[in-house]
């Protein structure tokens, strides 16, 4: 049986993809992660992975496993967007992720990497992800994280053309929630926090709008179920003729208001929203709008609809964060 290696495994949508590969059965599925003292390893539990490789063997396992391996996802990275080392997030963001690059282009391996939807900056260039060198300039990032994967996406751009390589794709996630993301602390999507403010029984807590053009809690996320993210990169298995960079979220913003909402509908209580000032650090770098354009990835020949927002919170919340045992 051909090997699948996620990067990341361990981690809120590595986990996911873990198990969703281990549900079909047609790979073993090893993962390369590193776990500390948290409670990342909760999200792996429930599934049997064939090996769990230390980040600092990666490439020497890579070189002595290199024929059996069908596709590598490289999901790991430092995905705080508040992390302030930036020679940090450069070396696990774009340096590995380099080296990554250039090891499968040498020997063959089919990638899917993540990028992020962040690498689009305050948003005032749009939320094209045309592989064009000269228009992904034009993007300014609002963090390191951001720079990061954008610098790796520019880098694709000026290589891929020019090299006869297997299968690669790089998805721009944008925000995502859904189960096994509760390692994250901060970092978790605004929809778990919401989520978890509202199954306490306090009021969910929003911030106020510094822009006239946008009420309190009339801001704009695309916010995507972590379940369709996996079935995307499932697609990008079972596909190997599709390459490319694209965006993946709904095509559909949604405002907090309406997330709060649907938390609430969910755990069958009437929605209690207050609004809070803004961090003063935040409100110059802070994104009012951000929704996916999705037409290259359907004129790739993704064709499946993408969650509600109202179905994905009501499966995360009824399904998850109400029992006992929240993980996937």
């Amino acid at each position: 049986m051909k090997t699948i290696l996620v990067t990341g495994g361990g981690g809120f949508i590595g986990s996911n993809l873990v198990a969703a590969l281990l549900e079909r059965g047609t790979h073993d599925v090893a993962v390369c992660d590193a776990f500390g003292g948290s409670e990342k390893w909760r999200n792996l539990a429930k599934h049997p992975v064939s090996e769990i490789i230390m980040p600092e063997q990666l490439f020497d396992w890579l070189d002595t496993h290199h024929q059996q391996l069908d596709m590598i996802f490289h999901l790991a990275s430092v995905s705080s967007t508040t992390e302030k080392n930036i020679d940090l997030i450069l070396k696990h963001n774009f340096a590995l992720s380099l080296k990554l690059w250039r090891w499968c282009g040498e020997r063959g391996v089919r990638l899917v990497y993540a990028s992020s939807g962040a690498t689009y900056g305050d948003g005032s260039q749009g939320f094209d992800d045309i592989l064009d060198l000269a228009q992904m300039r034009r993007l300014i990032p609002l963090s390191g994280y951001g720079w990061s994967k954008h610098l790796f996406d520019m880098h694709v751009a000026a290589t891929a053309p020019r090299a006869s390589r297997p299968q690669w794709v790089g998805l721009k996630f944008f925000n995502t929630y859904g189960p096994n993301e509760y390692h994250k602390d901060d970092q978790r999507s605004v929809i778990t926090k919401m989520a978890e403010q509202a199954i306490q029984g306090a009021a969910v807590r929003l911030f106020r709008s510094y822009n006239s053009q946008y009420p309190n809690g009339e801001q704009k996320r695309d916010v995507i179920y972590v379940k369709d993210n996996v079935r995307v990169m499932l697609w990008c298995l079972d596909h190997p003729e599709v390459s490319g960079l694209f965006n993946l979220g709904t095509g559909r913003a949604s405002t907090f208001n309406e997330m709060a909402a649907a938390i609430f509908s969910a755990i069958g209580r009437k929605p209690n929203i207050s609004y809070i000032d803004m961090p003063a650090d935040l409100v110059p770098k802070y994104q009012y709008f951000t929704e996916a354009r999705i037409d290259r990835l359907r004129a790739a020949g993704y064709t499946d609809p993408f969650t509600p927002l109202e179905h994905g919170v009501r499966d995360y919340v009824q399904n998850y964060l109400l029992k006992d045992d929240r993980y996937l």
